[in-house]
């Protein structure tokens, strides 16, 4: 069986993020999956209907999981509450995946959406500190594996341990 990955659009080369860049060029090895047609191209925030550019946004001071259980918000740096909106992108990325058959997700860092290692504190001030964004909770809370756009590796060799 393949195990097809939902892959956050800004690793694909699609310049989707905040700021309206891509996050990094394709890998040779995203190149393969590609071809062997297991990427499922997604941009949460984007199937969400938030524009690009759109203004910098921090979950306040907890993680995605606090987010979709209402326990938190998601904040943009000119004060503007988003919450809503990075949920419905929770929701659709769970649903993508779900109809896309994918057993993993391969999603970028730092984001409140798909950040899965770190996250942004909440004060707009460039610290990090641990935990997932509201779409790397939703999937891993579902049975999906998350793995963050600097561990292609761990993604690798899980996808190499299941199909052999």
């Amino acid at each position: 069986m393949i195990n097809r990955i939902l892959i956050s659009a800004c690793l694909m080369g699609f310049k989707v993020r905040y700021n309206g860049s891509e996050k990094a060029p394709m890998m040779a090895h995203l190149l393969r999956w590609q071809k062997e047609q297991r990427l499922v191209i997604h941009c949460p925030e984007l199937a969400a209907g938030l524009p690009i550019p759109r203004s910098p946004a921090e979950i306040f001071f907890a993680d995605g999981k606090d987010v979709m259980r209402e326990r938190a918000r998601i904040i943009e740096n000119t004060g503007n509450d988003v919450t809503e909106h990075y949920q419905l992108a929770a929701w659709l990325a769970l649903r993508t995946a779900q109809e896309s058959g994918c057993t993993a997700a391969l999603l970028t860092d730092g984001s409140p959406t798909c950040g899965s290692q770190f996250i942004y504190d909440g004060s707009f001030s460039g610290q990090r500190k641990p935990g997932m964004g509201v779409a790397a909770s939703l999937l891993n809370e579902h049975g999906i594996a998350v793995f963050s756009d600097t561990q292609l590796a761990e993604l690798i060799t899980w996808i190499e341990e299941r199909e052999s």
